[in-house]
């Protein structure tokens, strides 16, 4: 697999959540599986049945993702040790898009999604979403991705409680350089990344 080092941070890397680094990622998660026993799964499932599977039953339903392959995100290192992660993949693995009126596809296009974005506490706030979303997107790309979409929170008021930020803010996507492609929302806009054909 290949390591994902952006040019100007170099003190990250950037790695395919292969199953030998899935204890990075329980690392990282720590015992509630990143937010009250997700572990990354709230879209991979239909609301109902996402709500009788956290906590463990999510952890193994992700392992075995992550065992299937191919990887289903990227983890953000430093100093080797994993600070964050992003999830990518293809839209239609995302179950739970498929009941959004609001993220609804808005072309027939085969797009790649970003449905999460977790950082650890300590290093929140320096730009590594940033990052996470750059490299996302270029492992998207090499694994023939054309499109990746993303599908920030944008706060009514104020700034967002880092809880609910888990699938990015508007700013860090555009900062990676997506666009607004549709708003069926004032707080949920639908943004877009076009991606060269890999060589």
């Amino acid at each position: 697999m290949t390591t994902f080092r952006p040019k100007h941070v170099s003190d990250l890397a950037f790695e395919p959540l292969t199953p030998a680094r899935w204890p990075d990622l329980v690392r990282l998660f720590g015992e509630r599986g990143a937010c009250g026993g997700c572990w990354c799964m709230a879209w991979r499932l239909k609301s109902a049945d996402f709500a009788r599977r956290k906590g463990a039953k999510n952890r193994a339903a992700f392992r075995r993702i992550v065992r299937r392959g191919p990887p289903p995100g990227v983890l953000a290192y430093r100093g080797g040790e994993a600070i964050g992660w992003c999830a990518v993949a293809p839209r239609a693995e995302l179950r739970w898009l498929e009941g959004s009126r609001v993220l609804s596809p808005i072309d027939n296009a085969k797009v790649w999604s970003i449905s999460c974005l977790f950082v650890a506490r300590p290093a929140r706030r320096s730009g590594i979403s940033v990052e996470l979303l750059r490299a996302a997107a270029d492992f998207a790309g090499r694994h023939g991705a054309r499109i990746v979409e993303g599908y920030p929170v944008v706060p009514r008021t104020g700034a967002l409680p880092d809880v609910f930020a888990w699938t990015g803010t508007l700013s860090a996507f555009l900062r990676a350089g997506f666009s607004e492609a549709a708003r069926r929302s004032k707080a949920r806009p639908i943004v877009r990344r076009q991606l060269r054909p890999a060589r």
